[in-house]
């Protein structure tokens, strides 16, 4: 699934093209993108409208537009865009400069969601916690959210109400530069430990979104390329390999139905 620097990877390239451009004509394709609202009805309510700003919450793209309607695309597993036509297409976007824009979901969990602009800061609230990049997102926040949670550490950091936009393949990088075990309880964390932890999150997500993305299945950019973050992957799919760390086997476990790779002796 794309997390935050596919997804801010994603947002980069669009932006570009589509702020200032109408949306001439919008043609939905596939009736589980919307529901339960009618495709046609969401397809009606988008074209004609012009794009203001393409942003990012999360892992969610945002479409600002000129009529106070924001179009919120969750990416899920698959789902992409595309400049060039391509396969397993679920909508297509016509510009008015002739441009055409294609979203692409080979297992069809994305989906698009149109709000009136006062209904969607209460809808991300209930969905997502800050930015791990913003300013809400401190030491003495994510010491508070794991303080009061048993969890694995690994399964509240995926919880998107603590860290917004962070995913799997992130995390594990990020327990990594913390040397944190994935497996611990979260309200363990001492705040010095949780301050290591802040850190590492901000530091995996920068590097991701430098190397714009990592490219193991699916993903691609709307520009075509892939990222390369998976050549500075430290434990992410290594199980067996060693550590670069301490040169100990990586292990792989399971932390709420994820796939989880760690070092059994550095990260404690």
């Amino acid at each position: 699934m794309p997390e935050l620097p596919e997804v801010e990877t994603i947002r980069a390239q669009l932006a570009p093209r589509l702020e200032g451009r109408t949306l001439s004509c919008v043609e939905i394709l596939d009736p589980r993108l919307t529901r339960p609202y009618d495709l046609f009805e969401v397809a009606d309510e988008l074209e004609g409208d012009r794009v203001v700003s393409v942003e990012r919450r999360g892992k969610y793209l945002l479409l600002r537009l000129e009529s106070g309607l924001d179009l919120l695309v969750h990416l899920r597993m698959t789902g992409g865009f595309h400049w060039t036509p391509v396969t397993h297409e679920r909508a297509v976007l016509e510009l008015d400069d002739g441009t055409r824009l294609a979203f692409r979901d080979v297992r069809r969990f994305g989906t698009w969601l149109v709000l009136d602009g006062a209904e969607l800061e209460p809808y991300l609230a209930t969905k997502n916690g800050p930015e791990p990049l913003g300013p809400r997102f401190t030491t003495a926040w994510l010491t508070a959210q794991l303080a009061r949670r048993k969890a694995a550490l690994k399964a509240v950091l995926l919880d998107q109400r603590v860290v917004a936009g962070l995913g799997n393949i992130y995390a594990d990088e990020a327990l990594w530069r913390a040397r944190l075990n994935p497996l611990r309880p979260a309200n363990d964390l001492s705040r010095q430990e949780a301050a290591r932890l802040t850190r590492a999150i901000r530091a995996v997500l920068r590097t991701g979104i430098e190397r714009q993305g990592s490219t193991l299945r699916d993903y691609a950019t709307p520009d075509g390329a892939s990222g390369s973050m998976q050549d500075e992957f430290r434990v992410y799919g290594r199980d067996g390999e060693p550590c670069l760390r301490c040169r100990t086997t990586i292990t792989k476990a399971r932390v709420g139905g994820r796939g989880t790779w760690f070092c059994p002796r550095c990260q404690v």
